[in-house]
C-alpha cells in the first residue's frame, strides 16, 4: 500500500495508445488522421445541408444536425490528441487535461444517446399519429427536447468528472488506453475504489439504460403500429423512414456494449483500447453516411448544397 498523496497539481498520465511498436506510428497516424478528416467532412456536410434547404427544416432533420455536431464533438475529444502524440512523440497528459477529456467525452457520448431516443421518439410520433405530428413535434417542443438532451449530458459528464476528482493517485501513472477510461482510471488510484465502481454502473444504468428502454418501446410501438397497415407498400414505406435511425442505434449501442464487454472480460488492457477505436472513431465517421446513402431527401439535399459551391 503507497500512501495516497495530493499532486493534482502536477500530476501527469501516460497514455500508452495501441503499440510500442515505433514501425506501426506512422500507419497509426495515417488512419486516424485520414478517419478524423472523413468524420468532420461527412458530418458538416450533413450539418450545411439541412442548414442550407428549407425543404429539411422538420423536426427530424433538426435533431440529425445536431446529432452530427455531438459526432464531431465525441470523435474532437480524443483523436487529435491521438494524433498530436504520434506526431510529437509525447504521450503525457496532465490532470486537469485528462478530467476535462473524460468530461467532454462523457457529455458528447451521453448526448449522442439522448438525441438517438429523442429521434426514435421523433419517428414513434410520425407512424403512430402521423395527423398530429406538427402539433406534438412543434418547434418549442423539439428545442424542449434539445434542451433536457442538453441538460442531461451535462449532468452525466459532471457526475463522472466529480467522482474521478475525489480519487488519489501516487505518482505519475500509465493509462492503457488511448484516452481518459473512467474504469482505467479506477485501476490506477490508490485509495479504495468499491464505492466508485458501483457509482459508475449505477450512472451507466441510468445514463444508458433509461435512453435504451426509451427506443426499444419506440420501436415496439412503431412496429406494432406498422404490422396493422393493410397494404405492403405502405408497410415498406413507413418502415423505411426509420430504416437509417435503426442502424446508426445498433451501431452506436452494439459497438458500445462490445467495449464494455471487451473491457471487462479481456484481461489485456490495449485489446480493449483496440475495440474502443470502432466505437469513439468508426461510429461517428460512419453516422453521415448511413444517413446519405439512405436518405432520398439527404442525398438530394447534398446534391443542391454541391452544386452550389
Amino acid at each position: 500500500y503507497v500512501e495516497p498523496q495530493n499532486l493534482t497539481g502536477t500530476l501527469q498520465f501516460i497514455l500508452l495508445g495501441f503499440s510500442d511498436d515505433p514501425e506501426l506510428q506512422p500507419l497509426t497516424f495515417s488512419l486516424f488522421l485520414s478517419m478524423y478528416l472523413v468524420t468532420m467532412l461527412g458530418n458538416l456536410l450533413i450539418i450545411l445541408a439541412i442548414g442550407s434547404d428549407s425543404r429539411l427544416h422538420s423536426p427530424m432533420y433538426f435533431f440529425l444536425s445536431n446529432l452530427s455536431m455531438a459526432d464531431i464533438g465525441f470523435s474532437s475529444t480524443t483523436v487529435p490528441k491521438v494524433i498530436w502524440d504520434i506526431q510529437t512523440h509525447s504521450r503525457v497528459i496532465s490532470y486537469a487535461g485528462c478530467l476535462t477529456q473524460l468530461s467532454s467525452l462523457n457529455f458528447f457520448g451521453c448526448l449522442d444517446s439522448a438525441l438517438l431516443t429523442v429521434m426514435a421518439y421523433d419517428r414513434f410520433v410520425a407512424i403512430c399519429y402521423p395527423l398530429h405530428y406538427l402539433d406534438i413535434m412543434n418547434p418549442h417542443f423539439c428545442s424542449l427536447l434539445l434542451l433536457v438532451s442538453f441538460l442531461i449530458s451535462i449532468l452525466d459528464s459532471q457526475l463522472h468528472c466529480l467522482m474521478i476528482s475525489q480519487l488519489s493517485f501516487c505518482t505519475n501513472m500509465e493509462i492503457p488506453h488511448f484516452f481518459c477510461d473512467p474504469p482505467q482510471l479506477l485501476k490506477l488510484a490508490c485509495n479504495d475504489t468499491s464505492t466508485n465502481k458501483i457509482l459508475v454502473y449505477f450512472i451507466g444504468a441510468i445514463f444508458g439504460g433509461i435512453p435504451v428502454s426509451g427506443i426499444l418501446f419506440s420501436y415496439y410501438k412503431i412496429v406494432s403500429s406498422i404490422l396493422r397497415i393493410s397494404s405492403s407498400g405502405g408497410k415498406y414505406k413507413a418502415f423505411s423512414t426509420c430504416g437509417s435511425h435503426l442502424s446508426v442505434v445498433c451501431l452506436f449501442y452494439g459497438t458500445g456494449l462490445g467495449v464494455y464487454l471487451s473491457s471487462t472480460v479481456s484481461h489485456f488492457p490495449r485489446k480493449a483500447a483496440r475495440a474502443s477505436v470502432v466505437y469513439a472513431v468508426v461510429t461517428p465517421m460512419l453516422n453521415p453516411f448511413i444517413y446519405s446513402l439512405r436518405n432520398r431527401d439527404i442525398k438530394r439535399a447534398l446534391q443542391r448544397f454541391l452544386n452550389r459551391i
